[in-house]
Parts: structure tokens; C-alpha cells; sequence
């Protein structure tokens, strides 16, 4: 399983339950097959601890080869007892078996420690890396599915990492150091992607795809290979601050579609707060080269809850939304046509960031800032407003910050039939609220409650090559509104060079 989001957790246990595989890793036999998990949500692997046989931390593509020659020997020695299996994978450089691993609790409910119980087994879990992405293997040819999906079209992943170092950003640092496809590499593979799937469409994934270094030239070689048989280009995760209207009018050759911007918060302080590096003058410089080539749709994305949010960033995220409308009547004479999508959702405190001490805003005040947005927002036919749903970013919240307390969670309600979660007509809040009553785990300890910076966390037996002291240096600048610069300006030692170091 790859775990890119909680909310998916008990998806898991519904899949297991259908193979006749047993939800606890404790009740599998010798005959059961292991369980594994990767993925962004298994940087806290705490809450599916007991579920899972054991977890691949980081990159897997060279370390899921080890496992499966580990597993091969393992069956040509005629190998046969699970146990023997999970203390020899737990040798494995990224690999973690919950199940080797004792856990203690302080009187206050907080974690003490996680050790191993075994000497031989390694006190920290550091991360998988991959050191040249151009030699290592890129799926091009998969199945296609016949009815329409989520992300229905060729996806080429043309970097990976994020200098950038916005504070709230879990991508952002766990993702890190940053190292890039080759323009050639990536020209090879968008053609074997093309000619297996057939797509009309190639998307150029990364965490911030305008920081790619040869993304110009990227952009001329895939707009006129593909220009004939009418595959377009889709550019999500651009900056503001990096938007060209060369690039703009590159990428409309073949087939428009809408921009989305992420400015994140309302004001330039609470942008400084989270180190976005971007201002305002940066967003509407980027519309109004955008609406001068012919775009009239535009999707801005915000963050609520931010730490120190107050009213007045509110009120900014408004404000920035009419400006765009501005731009557009200013450039036009009239705003027909224009559509302005702006879209919220609740911050998460994630682990290893900055924020990762901080405390999620309550039911009753996403509630509330919400709605008044809404009232803002809703004077305008050309500005549209949606958000995400405060109760699923509150579990959210606790499966990511939780311990392994939540196995229990999940598996009372799953039995109530709470899945598809992320599906508004499928969620039940009630029934989630009944299985933490049930199990005794009271859910606002883990998504309400400010940490110290003494704390144990449940995620703190993963390695992640980020330095806890970089992220309490970047959690002070915040409550100063002090901005880091890229780290391509400067190195801030948030550690990563050891990693780099001894990994690379």
C-alpha cells in the first residue's frame, strides 16, 4: 500500500478484510502474506503500526529489490516462519517492522520511547534515497482504465525535492535533497508514455515544477513533439513568483487549460509566517500575463488555521480574489467570462516541519472562518468559493500525529463502516467519533494539543535526514515573520548534507 493520505487508512483494513487477510499483523500466519506500506503518511507509521508487517521509509525503488531477493532467498532456503522473515527484512536500510519495537507511554499519555527489542535491530529508521533519478525506472507502460479517474492523464515526474522550505510543507522537507531528470531523459520517457496509454494529456509533476532548471527548454521539446498528434501540457504546482508569459503562451499552443496559483494565505505577513516568499504584486503580475494571453480561468488555493491567523488574513484572501477580477476588467474593460475558483482547506500540523509542535484550529473555528469567507466571497458572480471539510481535516490531523493507540481506532470503524471517507455521501463523523469513544482515545490530545519541544513523537524512530534543531530554528523565525531564503541562495544545515554525504 502506498499512503498518501489518512483518510484512506481504513480503505486499507476494507481491502485486507476482502482478501481474508487478517487486520493485525499479530494474527497473520505463516500461510498469510506480509503487508507493506510506503508512501508520504508512512513518515508517521505509528497508527498503522499494528496492522502493518512492516514499512518501506523513503524512495523504495532500489530498496523494494532488496526485499523481494531477501524474500526470494528467504523461499529457496524453504524458509517458512513469518517471524524469521521480518527480523532479517528489519536489516534492511529503510526498512521498519513495528512489531521489533517496544513501546512505553508517560503518565500523561504522551509517548515515552520507542526501542528495539533486539540489539541488532537499529534504533533510528533513516531514509531510502535515490541519488541518480535519470538511471533508475520510471513506469511508461500501465494500464489504462476504461472509465474516467481522478488523475486521468500521463504523469512525467521531472524532479524531486523542494529547496523552497515553506514551513507548513511536509513534501518539502521529507522529499529532500533535490535532484532532476535530464531534459532528454524526460523527452524518452513522455514518448513511451504517449505511445503505450494513448493519453491527450502529460502532466509535469514535481512539488514546485517552475524551479526545474530546464523546464524552457522542456517545455519547447515535448509542445513540438507533440504538437502534431494534439498531447497538451499541464504545468500544476507553478509558483507565482515564477510565472513567465513566454511559458504561458508555450504551454496554450496545443491545449488551454485553467492556471491554479497557491498563495496560501491572505496577507504578506502570514505568508512571511510560513516562509511562502511570495507577495501579492507577484500574484497579480502572474494573472495579468495570463489573462493577456487569453486565460480567463484562475484557481487560487488557501491555507485556514495557519498559526497566528487572525481576521484580517481572512480578509486578505478576499481581497487578493477581487484584485484578480481587477486585473481582469482592467486588461478587458468587463469581467465576462472570468472565473476566479478559490479554494480553502484547514492546516494540518504535519510531522517533521516546522509546525509540527503547533495545534490544528478547532471544529467551531474552522466553522467559523469558513463562513466568513463565504460572506466576503459571495459578492462577486465571477469569484467562486469551495473548502474542504473541517471534520475530515480534524481526523487528519490525528491520524497524522497519532501513535499506535489508533490500530484500534481504525479497526472499530471500519466495523461500523466508515471508508471512502474522502466520498461526502459514504463519510460518517458520528460513526468515527463512536470508535474513539469505544476504543478510549480521545482525538483533540492529538490534533488539538501544542507540543513541547521536549516531546517524544510517535514519528521520531524515523530518520528523515532533517535536523530536529533546523526545524526549531525555522519554528522561531516563523513567530517572527522572518523569511529563509531558498536554499539554492544558501545552505540553513537542515542536515540533509549528511544524508547526502553518506547515502549519495
Amino acid at each position: 500500500f502506498t499512503l498518501q493520505y489518512e483518510m484512506s487508512y481504513t480503505n486499507i483494513l476494507n481491502m485486507l478484510e476482502l482478501s481474508d487477510i487478517p487486520i493485525f499483523s499479530k494474527e497473520r500466519s505463516d500461510g498469510h502474506p506480509f503487508v507493506i506500506a510506503g508512501g508520504p503518511c508512512a513518515y508517521n507509521p505509528e497508527p498503522l503500526a499494528d496492522i502493518m508487517d512492516f514499512f518501506v521509509i523513503g524512495e523504495a525503488e532500489e530498496a523494494i529489490i532488496e526485499v523481494m531477493n531477501l524474500y526470494k532467498s528467504f523461499k529457496e532456503r524453504g524458509e517458512k516462519r513469518r517471524q524469521r522473515f521480518l527480523e532479517e527484512v528489519a536489516r534492511i536500510p529503510g526498512v521498519y517492522v513495528p512489531s521489533l519495537y517496544r513501546v512505553s507511554y508517560n503518565d500523561d499519555g504522551t509517548l515515552k520511547d520507542i526501542v528495539p527489542e533486539k540489539n541488532d535491530i537499529l534504533n533510528r529508521i533513516q531514509k531510502r534515497a535515490i541519488k541518480d533519478l535519470d538511471s533508475v525506472y520510471y513506469p511508461t507502460d500501465f494500464v489504462v482504465p476504461y472509465m474516467d479517474i481522478v488523475h486521468d492523464r500521463a504523469v512525467l515526474e521531472i524532479f524531486r525535492g523542494c529547496t523552497r522550505g515553506c514551513r507548513f510543507c511536509q513534501a518539502g522537507m521529507i522529499y529532500r535533497p533535490v535532484r532532476e531528470k535530464s531534459a532528454d531523459r524526460l523527452e524518452k520517457l513522455a514518448k513511451d508514455i504517449i505511445a503505450s496509454t494513448g493519453y491527450g494529456e502529460i502532466s509535469l509533476a514535481s512539488l514546485s515544477t517552475s524551479d526545474y532548471s530546464e523546464l524552457k527548454q522542456l517545455t519547447e521539446i515535448l509542445t513540438n513533439e507533440f504538437r502534431q498528434c494534439q498531447v497538451g501540457l499541464s504545468l500544476p504546482s507553478l509558483r507565482i513568483d515564477a510565472f513567465s508569459l513566454e511559458l504561458a503562451k508555450k504551454v496554450q499552443e496545443i491545449k488551454k487549460s485553467g492556471l491554479t496559483f497557491a498563495p496560501e494565505a491572505g496577507t504578506q505577513r502570514l505568508r512571511d509566517v510560513i516562509n511562502k516568499g511570495v507577495t501579492a504584486e507577484d500574484l497579480l503580475s502572474s494573472v495579468k500575463d495570463a489573462f493577456s494571453s487569453g486565460w480567463n480561468t484562475v484557481k487560487l488555493y488557501f491555507m485556514t488555521g495557519l498559526p497566528t491567523e487572525t481576521h484580517e488574513d481572512l480578509k486578505g484572501i478576499s481581497d487578493l480574489a477581487y484584485a484578480v477580477v481587477d486585473v481582469y476588467r482592467k486588461i478587458h474593460g468587463h469581467t465576462k467570462g472570468l472565473k476566479v475558483n478559490v479554494s480553502t482547506s484547514t492546516f494540518v500540523p504535519k510531522p517533521f516541519t516546522p509546525f509540527q509542535w503547533e495545534a490544528q484550529i478547532t471544529l467551531g473555528e474552522i466553522d467559523e472562518r469558513q463562513k466568513y469567507l463565504r460572506s466576503l466571497l459571495r459578492k462577486s458572480k465571477n469569484i467562486s468559493y469551495s473548502w474542504h471539510d473541517g471534520r475530515l481535516s480534524f481526523l487528519e490531523a490525528v491520524f497524522s500525529r497519532g501513535d499506535r493507540r489508533l490500530g484500534q481506532v481504525l479497526k472499530i470503524a471500519h466495523d461500523k463502516g466508515c471508508k471512502f471517507d474522502g466520498w461526502n455521501d459514504i463519510f460518517s463523523f458520528d460513526k468515527w467519533m463512536t470508535a474513539f469513544n469505544e476504543a478510549g482515545v480521545d482525538p483533540e490530545f492529538f490534533a488539538y494539543r501544542k507540543r513541547t519541544h521536549a516531546e517524544f513523537f510517535p514519528w521520531d524512530i524515523i530518520d528523515p535526514g532533517i535536523d530536529k534543531k533546523f526545524l526549531l530554528r525555522e519554528l522561531e523565525r516563523s513567530k517572527k515573520a522572518e523569511v529563509t531564503p531558498d536554499c539554492r541562495i544558501r545552505c540553513h544545515d537542515c542536515g540533509i548534507n549528511r544524508l547526502k554525504d553518506g547515502d549519495f
